[in-house]
């Protein structure tokens, strides 16, 4: 019987798994990767509303163990009167698979798993293993989620050699980029407390603005570097400064801000963390204030670099496409960077202008397109 990526999709689509919420998208996937051979263990993690359902499968006993990695939660559909259609119908229309997770990455798992169906409806077995690492928890707090799955896996014997993630890794079209690497991205809510006093008799309050501003000023004025042959420049960016205050004539206890810097690999986190905190020292002395600096690095840099295993992902995108995608480390993070802990990485998936928007979708011909690009991956994988 030949496998229906469109309409397993499509069905992957109808479970509204919006995180941590699975809604049998998992029970979908498992059974038809058992239908293919795979024997699947779940791995849940967390309690209550926060419990996320994790998934590993795998075919095949013996190295090398060629993984296919990504998540089946999505985020949350926003107003649902501004969809054209429903969010999680999982309709096709106008040739193309239409709903949330579409693109991001229900529409890429399913080209995944038709691509071994094809294969093996052939005769095809893998002188290896393939295995899926599929997770509930990337589109939110990633607590749950790739991070302890891997080290479960592990514990338990499980060897990973290679992963391809299925992301969304192309802007307009297929064929434009593998990602080999991202950047890191670290968080942090800055809160200045002064005290409270009237504007006229300032020398009898301790306002907590200008420590702010010298603050930010001094974080944001250093460059952090110039790139280098991989990844664009680290960027520091202030996304909110919050005072709270409706009053012009009261001088304010508290001052707060958020910022995030995506830094490449010419950083680490605990080096950013630090130089943060050694800003924040200097400005506590000179304004005689507390600054509280709540500092999380959510995802260090890292680079695969091209390697034979890039080569093959390049070749076969090649092979299908005629054009030969770009070795790309642009745009924002990704599950890869716990799995480059494991085993190297890349990403290649669907094109991913419509995700995380109303209305996303992707073209079905693209869906099958990738299909043939991933079985001619696992054939080039294989064969060496």
């Amino acid at each position: 019987m030949t496998f229906e990526t469109i309409d397993f999709a499509a069905r992957l689509i109808r479970c509204a798994s919006v995180t941590p919420l699975d809604a049998g998208a998992l029970d979908i996937l498992q059974t038809e990767l058992e239908t293919l051979g795979f024997v699947c263990t779940r791995y849940p993690f967390g309690a209550g509303k926060d419990r996320v359902d994790n998934l590993y499968a795998r075919l095949g006993t013996t190295a090398p163990n060629f993984c296919f990695a990504g998540h089946t939660d999505v985020v949350p559909q926003g107003e649902a009167s501004d969809w054209s259609a429903p969010a999680f119908a999982g309709q096709v229309k106008d040739g193309a698979l239409w709903g949330r997770g579409a693109a991001d990455m229900k529409g890429g798992i399913a080209a995944m798993v038709g691509a071994i169906a094809d294969l093996r409806a052939g005769g095809w077995i893998p002188e290896g293993s393939i295995s899926f690492l599929i997770t509930g928890d990337e589109e939110g707090p990633a607590i749950n989620g790739t991070e302890k799955l891997l080290k479960a896996i592990t514990d338990a014997g499980e060897v990973i050699d290679h992963c391809l993630v299925g992301e969304p890794t192309n802007p307009t079209q297929l064929g434009q980029h593998i990602k080999n690497g991202r950047r890191g991205s670290l968080n942090a809510k800055i809160t200045v407390t002064g005290t409270e006093g009237h504007v006229a008799y300032p020398n009898l309050a301790n306002n907590p603005v200008p420590a702010l501003m010298e603050l930010l000023t001094r974080l944001t004025k250093r460059k952090l570097d110039r790139g280098n042959k991989f990844f664009q420049p680290s960027n520091l960016e202030v996304t909110t400064i919050d005072i709270g205050n409706p009053a012009h004539n009261v001088i304010p206890k508290i001052a707060r801000a958020q910022f995030n810097i995506r830094f490449n690999t010419e950083h680490h986190g605990d080096d950013l963390k630090a130089w943060i905190i050694d800003e924040v020292a200097h400005v506590e002395d000179d304004y005689d204030c507390k600054i509280d600096p709540n500092l999380r690095v959510t995802g260090e840099a890292f680079l695969t670099k091209p390697c034979g295993f890039t080569e093959i992902l390049l070749d076969s995108a090649e092979h299908i496409l005629g054009v030969r995608p770009e070795l790309s480390t642009a745009g924002g993070t990704s599950d890869a960077r716990y799995i480059t802990n494991y085993a190297p990485v890349a990403e290649f998936g669907l094109i991913g202008a419509t995700m995380h928007k109303v209305d996303e979708h992707v073209a079905v011909s693209d869906i099958m397109t990738l299909q043939c690009i991933y079985s001619d991956v696992l054939t080039r994988y294989f064969a060496q």
